[in-house]
């Protein structure tokens, strides 16, 4: 018996629930979708938890990091939860970024003399280290007390990130590249959101534009680099923009991504065939 892991606010947004409960059923597998703040799950009495939609965790992190180790003293969480730690906070962006990795220029502050001594002029993203669905990202253009007021709103509770603004995500959008049992499973297009009105969910995630797209040789080929990096990973997705001389990482998405399996309809049962394998069934 697998646990499909969501939230009690995020369970019925999740897309992907019913695309990879059928194919767990045609593959055999028994399952059971239940939240992980449930207080009266069993979580020993399944062989496997399966991250999915935990998408409130940001709001209430030191819960969930709690969570992610009670759980794993129990049973077995994909993803692993070292991975899980490392990735709810965007630093990792710097980490990749000084192993070479063609990523977003990134720059983390996480003090108020940080923020107030920072160049936070031009066209920039100003967003939390430790968020979700988009939750306190904001674009500001040329507005250097903007900037730093809302940056000062968000270093109480995270590390701030900052960011250029990739102007080419406006006409090209951004590529997410899944990847399934350590391999690549499909693409996506994903309009540009902070570049107008944003219409939420739920007041969980910004409402995404998504479309099917065929990764290019170079997106491919970045975003396997990645991958690489995360060999015990069940799923992970790769988020890139387009930069000036090429594809950027935005984000690496190892906790609770969406998967946006209806973009690839055998994406699920890849999906279904990695669990298999990963229970041995």
């Amino acid at each position: 018996m697998i646990a499909l892991v969501t939230a009690t606010a995020a369970a019925h947004l999740d897309t992907d629930l019913p695309l990879l409960t059928a194919a767990l059923d045609d593959a055999g597998v028994t399952h059971q979708v239940v939240a992980w703040d449930d207080p009266d799950v069993d979580w020993a009495g399944y062989d496997l938890a399966v991250v999915r939609s935990t998408w409130d965790y940001h709001r209430r992190l030191d819960e969930f990091l709690a969570w992610v180790d009670m759980v794993a003293s129990a049973t077995v969480l994909a993803n692993p939860p070292a991975m899980i730690r490392a990735n709810v906070d965007k630093r990792y962006l710097v980490g990749l970024a000084a192993d070479g990795v063609d990523v977003v220029p990134t720059v983390v502050l996480d003090t108020v003399a940080a923020i107030d001594a920072a160049d936070l002029g031009g066209d920039i993203v100003v967003k939390p280290a430790v968020g979700a669905g988009a939750n306190g990202a904001r674009r500001i253009v040329d507005d250097v007390t903007t900037a730093r007021a809302h940056a000062r709103s968000l270093v109480a509770t995270s590390a701030v990130v900052v960011q250029p603004y990739l102007s080419a995500v406006d006409t090209a959008g951004e590529v997410g590249l899944v990847f399934i049992g350590g391999q690549f499973s499909h693409a996506f297009n994903k309009a540009a959101l902070l570049g107008g009105h944003t219409e939420w969910a739920d007041d969980l995630y910004a409402a995404e534009e998504i479309t099917s797209r065929a990764a290019r040789e170079e997106e491919l080929a970045l975003a396997e680099n990645v991958a690489a990096r995360y060999p015990s990973a069940l799923y992970l997705r790769v988020d890139l923009l387009p930069g000036p001389h090429g594809p950027l990482v935005s984000e690496v998405e190892a906790v609770e991504p969406s998967l946006f399996c209806h973009i690839d309809p055998r994406s699920a049962q890849r999906f279904a065939h990695a669990v298999a394998e990963q229970i041995g069934a």
